[in-house]
Parts: structure tokens; C-alpha cells; sequence
């Protein structure tokens, strides 16, 4: 690992530390497999448990910015559950490899899971939005070398995002506002 990716990794996790400040953080270091690892060679979870800011758990990449930044510019990835998971670590490493091995993702675009969020979920999709649960604070990440911006990853359906396609990004948050749509509940109806 360089001594800029290190530290660009390292800025990321104070980052979200400080940000959560009160709330438990586990790092969890990512087996992708030899193959993944050559894209993600430094690739982390920082897994945030419920406290003072969020009775909900977060999940934030942390080496997605130093795999794909470009002039000092890139992303990391956030994503709120309503429990501790192995699969929302295994989803989220997912998520980077997904953006870092050809398929860049940015804010408005989405990715397909290929199976529910969770078992009997019909979310089966992420869309990339703000972070709007955590806010700017979260979001506009520093670096040594840069910033990166944390987005959030949230579920939704097929249907979401086919409505998406159609009627744009910001008539899809607008169904989402009025059905007050609570992000963590991955048993919540579509609103399409």
C-alpha cells in the first residue's frame, strides 16, 4: 500500500470516527479475493453502531477513494441498516468492486444486487443519493491528497428504479419524500 492510499484510507476513518463521534466503530478489513483485491487492494468497512447521532447502523467504505480518485477527487460509500450484518459488509465491499472494476458509479445512478437487500426484501437495487440520514457533515470527507464525497446507498425496488428511468432522479426522491419512506426498513412498500 502506498504511503498516500494509507493515509487517504486513515483520513477517511477519522472522518466517519469524528463524525460519529459517541458511536461504536469497527474496522473491518475485506477479503475480496485475489482477483478484487488487485482493484481494492486497501479496502475497509468501518461498521457504526446506533448512538447519539443515528439509532441505526452504518456502514461506510473506506479505500474506494484511494483505488479510483482522480486529481484528488473520488467517493466512498455509506449505507444504513437496522442491524449489525455480515451482509451489509459483504454489500458494501460489492458496491466498491462494482464502482472500482468498470461500472463507476455517481450521485443518481444505480446498481442491481441481484437478489433482496435482505431475505423477503423486494429491494433489490441501490441508488446512489446524498446522505440525507447523516447530511453534508458526513458527506464532504477531507483528505490529505484531496476529498472524497461519502454517498449514500440506498435499497430500493425494481420498480424504483424503472420509474427513474422515466421520470428522472428528482421525481423519484419526491415519491419517496411524500411516502415518508423509512430507509432502513427493508420491508417497506415501493412507491411505485
Amino acid at each position: 500500500m502506498s504511503a498516500a492510499r494509507l493515509l487517504a484510507v486513515e483520513a477517511v476513518e477519522s472522518h466517519v470516527r469524528a463524525f460519529f463521534e459517541g458511536h461504536s466503530v469497527e474496522v473491518v478489513v475485506c477479503d475480496v479475493g485475489p482477483e478484487r483485491r488487485e482493484v481494492l487492494p486497501d479496502l475497509k468497512v468501518l461498521v457504526v453502531g446506533p448512538g447519539p447521532r443515528s439509532d441505526s447502523w452504518a456502514y461506510v467504505t473506506a479505500g474506494c477513494w484511494a483505488a479510483m480518485e482522480k486529481d484528488g477527487h473520488g467517493f466512498e460509500f455509506v449505507m444504513t441498516a437496522h442491524v449489525r450484518d455480515q451482509r451489509f459488509i459483504d454489500l458494501m465491499a460489492m458496491i466498491t468492486y462494482y464502482h472500482c472494476g468498470g461500472h463507476q458509479l455517481g450521485l443518481e445512478h444505480s446498481m442491481p444486487i441481484g437478489e433482496p437487500w435482505v431475505p423477503g426484501s423486494t429491494c433489490d437495487h441501490l441508488l446512489i443519493s446524498l446522505p440525507y440520514l447523516h447530511g453534508p457533515e458526513l458527506e464532504h470527507c477531507p483528505l490529505p491528497e484531496g476529498r472524497a464525497r461519502i454517498l449514500w446507498t440506498l435499497p430500493v425496488t425494481a420498480a424504483e428504479i424503472e420509474f427513474r428511468r422515466h421520470q428522472g432522479y428528482e421525481a423519484l426522491e419526491q415519491l419517496f419524500d411524500e411516502a415518508e419512506i423509512i430507509p432502513t426498513d427493508p420491508f417497506r412498500a415501493s412507491v411505485v
